[in-house]
């Protein structure tokens, strides 16, 4: 894999494989149904993304997903079920910046007790 690869136009998607969107809603709805207090968050198209869904638990876990443009992202909450907003309008909640601070966190340790053992 070239060092730009995974920035091409149609490249891989999540997991190495390419996003298909029939399986993206099966994914999605599926982690909504594991979750609890979903919220989702659409994120601009990019000059290397378009249009993404993140999706936030309570706890702040998220996901994030292709969605078929902004119309694809609306269509997708009023299919799930669950509140929508323009990340460019409110921003990313504290509680996912929260998540991912504890998981570098435990990293860290992970990272620090093999280093003890070896």
């Amino acid at each position: 894999m070239g060092l730009f690869d995974k920035f091409r136009r149609g490249g891989r998607g999540a997991k190495g494989s390419a996003s298909d969107p029939a399986d993206d809603l099966r994914y999605l709805r599926r982690w909504v149904a594991e979750h609890t207090g979903v919220e989702a968050f659409v994120e601009p198209k990019t000059t290397v993304t378009d249009v993404t869904v993140v999706l936030v638990a309570a706890d702040g876990e998220w996901t994030r997903r292709p969605t078929g443009g902004e119309a694809g992202a609306r269509r997708l909450s009023q299919r799930l079920k669950i509140p929508v907003y323009d990340v460019q309008k409110v921003g990313y909640p504290q509680r996912m910046r929260d998540f991912d601070e504890r998981r570098r966190i435990e990293r860290r340790r992970a990272a620090r007790r093999e280093l003890e053992e070896s």
